[in-house]
């Protein structure tokens, strides 16, 4: 039993580090409709460019975040301006091989910038605490982990916040219900719809930020995360901020308490598993779009 809840804390942990993963994902497809398969290279890129502030200008893979979230919310702006404002209006197959293309892009472009070698981020706090662990009533919290918890949690809260109590939230809420009606009262839909993007952006780049200090950073690296960033947002209900925290924490659990029972290459099935289940279940997934 003790092993269990062991594996349950460990999973919520890593949870709240998927919510922030998935979350961008959520806003972009609650507000545009629109998909995103190069979710995970934008993550990718946010790893990379932790690690690079690590290396270069020895900077914490922490106290790279704002810098590496500046860039990325730019990055995301500029990658609807200059790609998906074009094929917004267009077919849904234009929207998915557009993403695709961007996919493949952004791929190469870091195998011919970083080559397809491992890179590690060394240093950082995270590192120096990797063995520290916190023990409350019989359970083991690694405490590197806790911390990468903690914060994608306040940036998470920070977001929600940011959409639920602010006028810009309402903006951007009101575009996702109608957007020529908000046109009607001054809200531009084309300037919600690039904040989005750099939103998105910038938020899965500070969870790669966040991941680069316990996973190895090559091209390659944003794929799997993408996979499990729909999973878990399909999860939650597309466009739900609050399904998409509690669908991560869910998948996170899961994948935890799976590798207590069965070999570690099982955890993703039974992630996908749930999702089937609650899928024929629950279509519209736990909440609606927010």
């Amino acid at each position: 039993m003790t092993l269990v809840l062991q594996a349950v804390v460990n999973g919520l942990e890593m949870g709240l580090v998927y919510a922030l993963v998935a979350v961008g994902l959520a806003i972009i497809w609650g507000l545009m409709e629109m998909i995103n398969f190069a979710h995970g290279e934008l993550l990718m890129l946010g790893m990379f460019g932790a690690w690079w502030f690590s290396t270069t200008l020895h900077l914490d893979p922490l106290l790279a975040i704002p810098p590496v979230a500046l860039v990325m919310f730019g990055v995301g702006r500029l990658i609807y301006t200059l790609l998906m404002r074009r094929v917004q209006r267009g077919e849904t197959f234009a929207q998915i091989f557009a993403t695709i293309g961007l996919f493949f892009f952004l791929q190469n472009s870091a195998v011919a910038a970083f080559t397809s070698d491992y890179r590690f981020v060394e240093g950082g706090l995270l590192s120096r605490l990797s063995g520290i662990n916190l023990h409350l009533a019989g359970l083991s919290v690694g405490l590197p982990l806790l911390i990468a918890g903690a914060l994608a949690l306040v940036l998470f809260l920070a977001l929600y916040l940011l959409v639920e109590r602010t006028e810009f939230g309402l903006a951007l809420q009101a575009t996702s219900e109608d957007r020529e009606a908000a046109m009607l009262v001054g809200i531009r839909p084309q300037r919600m719809f690039a904040v989005a993007w750099g939103l998105g952006a910038a938020l899965v780049a500070v969870a790669g930020a966040i991941l680069a200090n316990f996973f190895a950073a090559y091209p390659q690296v944003g794929f799997p995360f993408t996979v499990l960033a729909y999973a878990i947002v399909a999860l939650g209900g597309f466009g739900s901020i609050l399904g998409t925290l509690l669908a991560a924490l869910l998948v996170g659990v899961v994948q935890s308490v799976t590798v207590v029972y069965l070999p570690p290459a099982f955890k993703d099935a039974f992630v996908f598993a749930s999702y089937l289940l609650i899928g024929l279940l629950r279509p519209q997934g736990l909440f609606g779009k927010f």
